[in-house]
């Protein structure tokens, strides 16, 4: 667990410091250690097949809430599983004990787990040999850091907020550096490290009528503009106060990042195309064949995943550890690709794929700024909560806006609104363009792959009714 700390005078403090034997114990585990254990698993085995995935994670977190700091911890965790085949019968075992006897322990318990179950009918054989992209996502700056490092950035938002008489700040501050390997006895081997620092904040007002949010994240903490974020989250709670309501209906919004996040994720990861091809999504056209080839947005969107995309930084294997690359799903407004397991792929005699691990819609050249001045009339939504599916044919979503929406009128921002709730649909926004910002990484979506997605100003978008939720 990381050292004891006490804030006075609004400067963070160690009470305690862990020995260097302590430091030296608690480490990522390294390429060597990861093909160590994957050796004494296959020489353990008896079955057909054994795939080993090793996840060895350092969590650390500052919470805070009332304008106090309220914990700060640290886990070390490192977990083993293991799949065993014999012939189209698979079992798995997972243990965080990496000992020689706990090795063995596992391997048993899922050839046991093999053995009893029944035939899947569509078991691939775990992959061979496979060439990686290198993907440099690990900052030992940002692994390296201390409670008192964290506990500083999370002042960045209660000094100010202690100052004043009427807010309340509420945060989370998350730092991981983890490593991932994967392997198997058809000699596959994938190691990746990375780190990664996430900053989530919640402002409210006194009186509990205005309420401000705003994140970041990287995999390099120096990047983060801790005061900046902290600052915006302020401003935005104070200009939400006192909101006043007006009609539902649709009307010409300006999302901000995340808000175009909360919508566009859960449509990237539904780009599967036994779905599509089974008339189950809404990339399916009749006669069960589907929109591969056809455009299906604006053709200012284009959507992709690449594991050595600076702003995204991702493993460049999937869990079977099949490769990752660049891959186009929407250019320019045209549905490129859409993810083939192995099996489907085989199935429909396609190439497979990799399933996107992180996103990024690119962006445009337009800022929040001109996007308000050329408003007659609409609204700015900072970020949306409670999304729920109502038709994935569709990939129709409900939901609320949150934590600051505001009224444009005549090219300004007029006064904060109440919170609606919405239908819509990522694939129909996307399609309703006006203009793009500059692309992003956000905080806070559900996924812990990177999201990097612009500002987006959109006409018709679908309000249903009023909130009275903050």
């Amino acid at each position: 667990m990381s050292a004891p700390y006490e804030v006075r005078d609004g400067e963070p403090r160690r009470l305690l410091v862990a020995s260097k034997s302590e430091m030296a114990e608690r480490s990522l585990m390294s390429r060597e250690e990861a093909q160590s254990i994957l050796e004494k698993v296959t020489k353990a085995s008896k079955a057909d097949d054994v795939t080993v995935n090793l996840a060895s994670r350092h969590s650390t977190d500052v919470r805070f809430a009332a304008n106090q700091l309220s914990t700060s911890g640290g886990v070390w965790n490192t977990a083993l599983t293991v799949t065993s085949a014999f012939g189209k019968r698979h079992g798995s075992a997972s243990a965080n004990d990496l000992s020689d006897a706990s090795i063995r322990r596992v391997v048993a318990q899922s050839e046991s787990l093999a053995k009893l179950s029944p035939e899947d009918p569509e078991w691939m054989p775990p992959l061979g040999p496979q060439t990686y992209l290198p993907v440099d996502a690990y900052v030992d700056a940002t692994a390296r850091l201390t409670p008192a490092d964290r506990a500083r950035a999370a002042m960045t938002a209660l000094e100010p907020a202690r100052k004043s008489s009427d807010l309340q700040a509420a945060g989370f501050l998350l730092v991981e550096a983890r490593s991932n390997a994967i392997g198997n006895s058809r000699g596959l081997f994938g190691y990746h490290r990375s780190t990664r620092a996430n900053y989530t904040l919640t402002v409210r007002t006194a009186d509990g009528t205005g309420s401000g949010w705003a994140g970041a994240e990287s995999n390099d903490w120096k990047s983060i503009d801790f005061a900046k974020v902290s600052e915006t989250a302020i401003e935005k709670a104070r200009q939400s106060r006192n909101p006043v309501a007006i009609e539902p209906g649709r009307y010409t919004v300006i999302l901000e990042p995340q808000a175009v996040a909360d919508l566009v994720e859960p449509m990237a990861y539904s780009l599967d195309a036994r779905l599509a091809d089974e008339g189950r999504s809404a990339f399916a056209k009749a006669g069960g064949r589907t929109k591969v080839g056809d455009r299906i947005v604006d053709p200012r969107i284009t959507l992709v995943s690449d594991p050595q995309d600076p702003q995204l930084l991702t493993a460049p294997f999937d869990g079977q550890g099949f490769p990752g690359k660049r891959t186009a799903w929407i250019e320019n407004g045209v549905l490129r690709q859409l993810v083939y397991s192995r099996y489907w792929a085989r199935k429909q005699g396609k190439p497979p794929n990799a399933a996107p691990g992180s996103v990024k819609l690119l962006g445009g050249t337009t800022s929040m700024d001109e996007m308000i001045r050329s408003t007659p009339r609409g609204i700015l939504v900072t970020r949306l909560f409670y999304l729920r599916q109502v038709d994935p044919r569709t990939i129709l979503f409900t939901g609320l806006t949150r934590d600051g929406t505001f009224l444009i009128e005549d090219g300004r921002i007029a006064h904060a609104i109440k919170n609606f709730r919405f239908n819509e649909s990522p694939l129909a926004m996307l399609d309703r363009l006006e203009s793009v910002g500059t692309a992003v990484r956000v905080a806070g979506t559900e996924s812990e792959g990177a999201v990097v997605v612009p500002a987006l100003k959109v006409r018709d978008f679908n309000f249903t009714s009023l909130s009275d939720a903050v």
